[in-house]
């Protein structure tokens, strides 16, 4: 381990020894602070390992998650008081710093639910249904028990939200990354195509959506699942986190896996005294599927248009390969083909 000699961000390596020495009530001996790869985000995260002089042989270490701004209540403290209080396993926070904008936050380690599957595929039942546990807690205690001072219960994925996310799709991906410029009226009848798919979406009951619920903010703890990237949650259809979950564009699972997956959702809401009527649920569930497939592909291009990271665009390929599965399964999305095949005519060579 070496010492810490340079500044990161807000902070350096006195201020981090001055609060580490506090926390832990006694002398720091070593210290690194590396720079963590975060997941198309713009917070920057910190690594801070550490020896103490009672156990010089133990290393120990915290997460700080550098603000992308300054603010004096960040969404993710209201989350993760919230989220904590309805027993969801998140990451405590250990201290915030308002003026610097940095939170330290307990260390969840390395390991996501994506690196779990890779390193267990015969073990992916069991982990993604205790990822699926999880969301029945959001959809039944988290919805039912929304505070006042929760961010998310003033956020809906509402028609003018959902459009908004197909047009930085439009905007970033078919303009920006396939140089596909559509003629005023193929703009608007894909808009119109697109505007009747987000109408039929934002009309559904809404309940506490994560919004960004894939295997890569889902880490693997002491062998327990913590969810992380809550800050952005709000309502919406409760196939939402499904689709982020099951239709991930990270880890591929097979669609008889889905649909087990799919039906134990449905038994655990069952077993807490929910009806979900299987036709409408199955229908929502692909009809979001498309949306938020499209609005990933969004953001994975403007990930390498505009901030020149071009590692998500690997990614898009098998998010296409999703809706393009789910159009041709669907006869009750044919409304939409003629206008994403204008717009993105690569659905027709994969």
């Amino acid at each position: 381990m070496k010492n810490l000699n340079t500044n990161f961000g807000r902070f350096d390596k006195d201020y981090l020894t001055s609060w580490l020495e506090i926390f832990s009530n006694e002398p720091v001996l070593q210290l690194e602070c590396l720079l963590l790869k975060g997941d198309a985000s713009d917070r920057n995260y910190y690594r801070a390992t550490y020896l103490l002089n009672t156990s010089p042989d133990r290393p120990r270490s915290i997460i700080i998650m550098q603000l992308a701004r300054l603010e004096p209540e960040p969404d993710f403290n209201c989350m993760q008081k919230f989220l904590k209080k309805m027993d969801i396993p998140v990451p405590d926070i250990l201290r915030f710093d308002v003026e610097r904008g940095l939170l330290f936050l307990m260390d969840c380690g390395d390991t996501h639910l994506a690196d779990k599957i890779e390193a267990e595929p015969k073990n992916i039942v069991y982990w993604y249904q205790k990822a699926i546990e999880i969301i029945v807690t959001f959809h039944t205690r988290a919805t039912e028990n929304l505070t006042p001072d929760c961010p998310a219960k003033n956020l809906f994925f509402d028609k003018e939200k959902l459009m908004w996310e197909m047009d930085f799709m439009l905007e970033h991906y078919v303009q920006g990354i396939l140089k596909n410029t559509l003629s005023f009226d193929e703009k608007n009848k894909t808009r119109e195509a697109l505007g009747t798919l987000c109408k039929a979406l934002s009309d559904q009951d809404r309940v506490f959506t994560h919004r960004d619920y894939h295997s890569r903010n889902i880490m693997i703890h002491n062998g327990k699942l913590r969810v992380i990237d809550f800050q952005d949650a709000r309502m919406g259809p409760c196939q939402y986190d499904l689709v982020s979950l099951l239709k991930d564009s990270y880890i591929v699972i097979e669609e008889s896996v889905r649909k087990e997956l799919l039906e134990y959702y449905i038994e655990c809401m069952q077993r807490d005294g929910r009806e979900i009527k299987r036709d409408p649920f199955y229908k929502i569930f692909d009809w979001m599927s498309v949306q938020r497939n499209l609005k990933a592909i969004g953001t994975f291009a403007y990930q390498s248009k505009i901030l020149g990271n071009d590692r998500y665009l690997q990614y898009v390929e098998p998010t296409l390969e999703y809706i393009k599965k789910t159009l041709e399964n669907r006869r009750d999305l044919e409304f939409l083909v003629p206008a994403l095949n204008s717009a993105i005519p690569i659905l027709n060579t994969i």
